[in-house]
C-alpha cells in the first residue's frame, strides 16, 4: 500500500539522500512518491513484459528496455522509477549515466490499488507532458491495459490485444492479452 508524504517540496538531491530501506521513491512536481517493494504478482507481471518487449526492442534496435530501480529524470528535477521504460540511444551511443537517457519511447506502470492515484493522477499528466510517446497502465485485477498518448483526454482500454510500433522499428509488436494475463492469474 502506497504511503502519503508529507505536505511539502521536496527537491532531486533529497530524495536521492535518503536511505536505502527497500522503499521506492519517486519526485513528481515536488511531490514525494513513496511506495513499499511491490508484490510478487507485481514482478512477474514485470518480468513477463520484459520477456515480451526485449526481444523486440533488441531487435528493431530502437533502444533499451530497463526496469526499476532507475533515476530517471524525465522533467527537470524530478525522479521517476518506472517499472518498465524503454528509452532511445542516446545520439547512436550506449548511455553510462541517468542523465544520458532521452524522454521514453514507452512507460510502463503494473497498478495496484496502492499506486493507482500515483499511476493515473500524478504520473500520468507528468509523463504526457513530458512528450513520454506511449505510457501503459497495467491493471492486472481488472485484466487490461490503459493506453495514454501525450494529447490524449482519456486512455485506450485494451482487453484482447496490444500493438505497438514505435520510431524506428520496421513492425509492430503484438501483445495477446488474453493470454498474458491469464498466464499470471489462472
Amino acid at each position: 500500500m502506497a504511503m502519503p508524504a508529507p505536505s511539502r517540496r521536496w527537491t532531486r538531491d533529497e530524495v536521492l539522500a535518503l536511505p536505502d530501506d527497500r522503499m521506492r521513491y519517486e519526485l513528481v512536481d515536488g511531490e514525494l512518491l513513496v511506495t513499499p517493494s511491490p508484490r510478487a504478482l507485481h514482478q512477474l507481471a514485470v518480468t513477463a513484459l520484459m520477456q515480451e518487449i526485449g526481444p523486440f526492442v533488441r531487435t528493431h534496435g530502437v533502444g533499451y528496455l530497463l526496469s526499476s530501480p532507475a533515476d530517471l529524470e524525465i522533467r527537470p528535477g524530478e525522479l521517476y522509477q518506472p517499472d518498465l521504460f524503454v528509452v532511445p540511444t542516446a545520439a547512436g551511443r550506449r548511455p553510462r549515466l541517468w542523465a544520458d537517457f532521452l524522454t521514453p519511447l514507452l512507460v510502463v506502470e503494473i497498478s495496484s490499488p496502492g499506486t493507482a492515484r500515483y499511476d493515473r493522477v500524478i504520473k500520468r499528466p507528468a509523463f504526457q507532458g513530458a512528450g513520454v510517446a506511449e505510457f501503459w497502465i497495467v491493471d492486472i485485477d481488472a485484466r487490461l491495459v490503459e493506453r495514454w498518448r501525450p494529447a490524449d483526454a482519456r486512455p485506450e482500454i485494451l482487453i484482447d490485444r496490444l500493438a505497438w510500433t514505435p520510431p524506428g522499428a520496421t513492425a509492430g509488436l503484438e501483445l495477446d492479452l488474453v493470454a498474458f494475463f491469464s498466464t499470471l492469474l489462472d
